[in-house]
């Protein structure tokens, strides 16, 4: 059974491997991070332990058993109780019900050991898995938006 943990250095080979390896899967459907991202791999994921460790974001991975990186559910921008919560799960992992049961796993984190009160998320209309993950663990939609030139949907939970 994969296990959600925070993200630490230690993490980096099989972050990187699993950012590398679905690349294309992830661009369908979420802006891709493009090549900077990966040239700069190593110092973008130190800026990221350092806002993690000031409090301002809380990023997690999914590992399976052999420390493959399955996953990602982050949230972002903490400040005044709330944060956004984004996600992406291995196209191999695809439709075994992780990124819900991960998203569950960040609200409770969130709201225990984090202290938020309310999550925003977004995804794009074409995006009905996202939908179903951020509707089965509590979401509610609040609006329309456009996301990367897309019809999208604003959606939050209150913890």
């Amino acid at each position: 059974m994969p296990v959600l943990q925070r993200l630490s250095l230690a993490h980096a080979p099989a972050l990187l491997a699993f950012e590398q390896e679905n690349r294309a899967h992830f661009a369908a459907s979420v802006p891709d991070r493009g090549d900077a991202f990966f040239a700069e791999f190593d110092a973008l994921l130190r800026d990221r332990l350092a806002e993690q460790d000031a409090g301002v974001c809380h990023f997690h991975v999914l590992v399976d058993t052999e420390g493959a990186v399955l996953g990602r559910v982050n949230l972002v921008d903490a400040a005044d109780g709330e944060a956004e919560l984004g996600y992406r799960i291995a196209k191999a992992a695809s439709g075994r019900g992780l990124a819900t049961a991960a998203v569950r796993q960040v609200c409770a984190l969130a709201a225990e050991e984090y202290g938020l009160t309310a999550l925003r998320a977004v995804t794009t209309e074409d995006n009905p898995a996202s939908q179903t993950v951020l509707t089965r663990s509590g979401f509610e939609v609040t609006g329309a938006l456009v996301v990367d030139g897309r019809p999208g949907l604003a959606y939050r939970r209150q913890l």
